[in-house]
């Protein structure tokens, strides 16, 4: 009796042990999805869709002024003031030096003077003439003296000719003394000094003068980029811009854009022998004269337009030696690898020329959780914006990727 006594709390405890590892399991059971597998992984995808957008490509080139004028001495003598400052800008006509203009004064003096001499000499031949004509009529003189008294008339008049011609010559030779600025713009540093001897045997430069404003940009295309783009526009996959609606850009040696848009005035139609590039140039304005000759600079220009075009972020396209690939979440919610065709870039996106089509869902973010053939919960993905909060704008197409 005391035996019993003893067990029977005993297997009280064991049945309430039993009890609580039976519920466990229970619950266990019904948190746990059927057949005992973990949730797909989330992945961020875009969904394809055509768009229309204008094909830019991003060239090097160099700032050059639209007109460059190389003031020399066009007479010998003497620099007797430099008129202009150094570095300034400078209108057409403005005086600029002022060599010793006494010799040349005294040139122009003495051909003045030679011209009164045959201006009176032909006078006095003309006077003679006509009272000649009525007495040879009458045969008051003879024909031989009327004859000579004409040809004293012709030769007064041909040296009255010839002095003023030399006249002049001496007029331009004492404006010449007064050194001008052929064009407007800026004028760089004075290449003579006062007192120096310039002109003498050639014509001295003195200084030179650049306009600025607009500027030229030369721009450079390798013959494989322009024979590729005129290939898309011949095929029909590209239009072209138009010649007077294609704008350009620049971007600075620093990465700053600047703040005026310039216009493509033609392209070249040589191709340079040691480069293999194709010489484009544009026009910009300056009114700051931010521009400056020589300097290196990268332009973005418009050449193209496509009207369907499908883009996904640079981030989805993966590259490997076979070639670049993409990974698209099918209609099944299973990952497969799809092949694709990436070469050229538009801003911060891919321009996918073969391998994607209208409505594939291409993966942005979670690569690491997606493999060929399993399953994943596509969401849509989201771009994240710069730090400055402004949206990413479309920059550059860039070189061909390798």
């Amino acid at each position: 009796m005391i035996f019993v006594h003893r067990i029977a709390p005993v297997a009280a405890l064991m049945w309430m042990l039993f009890s609580l590892a039976g519920c466990g399991q229970k619950n266990a059971a019904a948190q746990a999805p059927a057949g005992g597998t973990p949730p797909p992984p989330e992945v961020a995808v875009v969904t394809v869709a055509p768009e229309r957008i204008v094909m830019t490509t991003e060239l090097p080139g160099r700032v050059e002024a639209t007109r460059v004028a190389q003031v020399r001495a066009r007479v010998p003598g003497i620099v007797q003031k430099r008129v202009f400052r150094e570095g300034s800008e400078v209108k057409a006509g403005e005086v600029l030096f002022r060599i010793d203009a006494a010799p040349f004064q005294a040139s122009f003096n003495s051909a003045q003077a030679t011209v009164a001499k045959a201006e009176a000499n032909l006078a006095q031949t003309t006077l003679r003439v006509q009272r000649y004509k009525p007495l040879v009529e009458t045969n008051a003189i003879s024909k031989q003296e009327y004859d000579d008294a004409l040809t004293a008339q012709k030769q007064a008049a041909a040296d009255l000719a010839a002095a003023k011609a030399t006249q002049e010559n001496a007029r331009l030779n004492l404006g010449y003394a007064t050194v001008t600025a052929p064009i407007s713009g800026r004028i760089g540093r004075a290449q003579v000094t006062e007192g120096a001897l310039v002109g003498q045997g050639e014509a001295t430069p003195l200084a030179s003068i650049q306009q600025l404003d607009p500027v030229y940009v030369n721009l450079t295309q390798s013959t494989s980029e322009v024979l590729q783009l005129k290939r898309a526009m011949a095929s029909g996959r590209l239009k072209s811009v138009g010649r007077d609606k294609a704008t350009v850009t620049l971007v600075m040696e620093d990465g700053t854009p600047y703040p005026h848009a310039g216009r493509l005035l033609f392209s070249d139609i040589a191709v340079e022998e040691s480069t293999g590039a194709i010489t484009l140039r544009a026009e910009f304005p300056n009114p700051d004269r931010f521009l400056l000759p020589g300097m290196y600079v990268r332009a973005r220009l418009e050449q193209a337009v496509s009207e369907n075009a499908i883009t996904v972020p640079q981030q989805a396209v993966q590259r490997s030696p076979n070639g670049a690939t993409v990974l698209l979440v099918g209609e099944d919610g299973k990952v497969a690898a799809q092949p694709v065709k990436a070469d050229n870039a538009q801003g911060n996106a891919w321009i996918v020329s073969e391998g994607l089509k209208q409505g594939d869902r291409v993966i942005v973010e979670g690569f690491q959780k997606a493999k060929p053939g399993s399953p994943v919960k596509p969401v849509p993905w989201k771009a994240v914006a710069p730090d400055n909060g402004k949206a990413a704008q479309p920059a550059a197409q860039q070189p061909k990727a390798q």
